[in-house]
């Protein structure tokens, strides 16, 4: 197959949806060898907080000399980074090739009977196939939605399963209340495992407690009196939590603090209970280089422009828990702060801008382009405005860039936030186009 036509086949099975269920992609991987039984797995589920942990494990065992295979979704530039191996991308011809080969199984599977995987199912049995022919070490692998009957929960003996922080999201799937949400990702929980949980709410802890008890696995839960913010400023933090000691952490969300000391949990984990070799030096060089897009991530300056993908109320809380900081904080005093929010009109929409509504001066909404989900600008904009009053519709995402600088002028501060989808491509047109470095006039 061609590129064109490897990702027209992709965008094709979209038509199929999503379901939960291992029925379909048991039957996929089994005709594919079973290759996730040949391979060791960090297996992280949860709300939010999971790519940011995730980015934060995967980094420190590729800077400690092991070849890991890092498999997520969504992603933010390109859909290759769903695949990544030492952090880097599956290669163009190598995705061709395994999609061709993985189309024909599904073909031959719609032959005998069987209905065809979807996207999803398809792309996580690629991943486990890539990292067993490529010989990983680890796989750090993220849960598509839910945990309990999620494609990736075929996997048997995870090294650690780790929860990150649950908050009420697809609810339409996954239940209408927290502790049924829990229950859900605590699914990803196997018999005599180990279990690394960010600090829950107390109906979410409560499920993970007993789902860890029932499969006598050993939990490990983040103590939060132990986690100290030291510094913190737009070029990262440094934090301390337990025996770790000023620990630089190259990702400027004040939210960060927790999903680090997850992280940190996880990599003690490895080291004590499986013998992984992860010296202090390395692990503190991970930590300061690591790069994880559209996490209150810096984008330009003059504007300074910052991207994060809070799509849910939990999210937004801790997002504008971050913007009340910094505006306490030299870069942010005094500015104009201007919002671009673009979010999918199956979220609670309303929850987000409760929650951040307050600390901007100006918002601006979008639609986010090439999403079926996404809600129209003028129907968000007018949500907002019973809350702000000065909010505008932007008919793409380069007017609302454009927009947001002459409002704001040069010196303010742009965060475009919600739906991760589009995050991508806003940060190409602002990175791209060289009118964003001129003054507030366009001159």
């Amino acid at each position: 197959m061609t590129e064109r036509e490897t990702f027209e086949y992709i965008e094709s099975l979209q038509a199929l949806g999503s379901h939960l269920g291992l029925d379909s992609v048991k039957e996929l991987c089994r005709r594919l060898g079973n290759p996730q039984d040949d391979l060791k797995f960090i297996h992280v589920a949860g709300t939010n907080g999971k790519g940011s942990i995730i980015a934060m494990i995967s980094e420190t065992l590729t800077v400690c000399g092991y070849k890991t295979g890092r498999y997520i979704s969504p992603t933010i530039s390109d859909y290759r980074e769903r695949f990544c191996i030492n952090g880097r991308m599956i290669s163009k011809k190598a995705l061709c090739e395994y999609v061709e080969h993985i189309k024909e199984v599904c073909d031959q599977m719609v032959s005998d009977g069987c209905a065809h995987p979807t996207p999803f199912e398809l792309e996580t049995a690629l991943a486990f196939l890539y990292f067993k022919e490529k010989a990983c070490d680890v796989v750090v692998l993220e849960t598509g939605m839910g945990g309990l009957t999620d494609a990736t929960n075929i996997i048997q003996n995870p090294l650690v399963s780790v929860i990150s922080s649950i908050s009420m999201d697809h609810m339409q799937f996954l239940g209408k209340s927290l502790s049924e949400i829990a229950a859900v990702k605590a699914g990803i929980i196997k018999k005599n495992s180990k279990v690394v949980s960010y600090p829950q709410k107390p109906e979410a802890m409560d499920v993970i407690k007993k789902s860890a008890e029932e499969q006598g696995a050993e939990l490990l839960v983040v103590d939060t009196e132990k986690a100290n913010m030291l510094q913190i400023s737009s070029k990262g933090m440094t934090l301390n939590y337990r025996k770790h000691k000023k620990i630089l952490l190259s990702l400027c969300g004040t939210y960060q603090l927790l999903n680090a000391a997850t992280a940190l949990e996880v990599l003690d984990c490895l080291k004590e209970a499986y013998g992984f070799r992860i010296p202090e030096e390395k692990l503190k060089k991970a930590f300061a280089q690591i790069v994880w897009p559209a996490r209150f991530e810096k984008i330009a300056a003059k504007p300074d422009v910052y991207i994060d993908g809070a799509h849910n109320e939990d999210a937004a809380v801790e997002l504008a828990k971050t913007i009340a900081f910094y505006k306490a904080r030299p870069s942010f005093t005094n500015k104009k702060i201007i919002y671009i929010m673009g979010v999918l009109k199956d979220k609670e929409y309303d929850k987000i801008i409760r929650e951040t509504y307050s600390l901007a001066d100006g918002i601006i909404t979008v639609k986010t382009p090439h999403n079926a989900r996404a809600m129209d600008a003028y129907e968000l904009a007018r949500a907002v405005s019973v809350y702000h009053p000065n909010v505008t519709a932007a008919d793409g995402l380069f007017e609302a860039v454009e927009m947001a600088y002459l409002m704001g002028g040069r010196d303010c501060v742009i965060i475009a936030f919600g739906s991760l989808s589009y995050l991508g491509e806003l940060k190409a047109i602002i990175q791209e186009h060289k009118w964003t470095r001129r003054d507030s006039h366009g001159k």
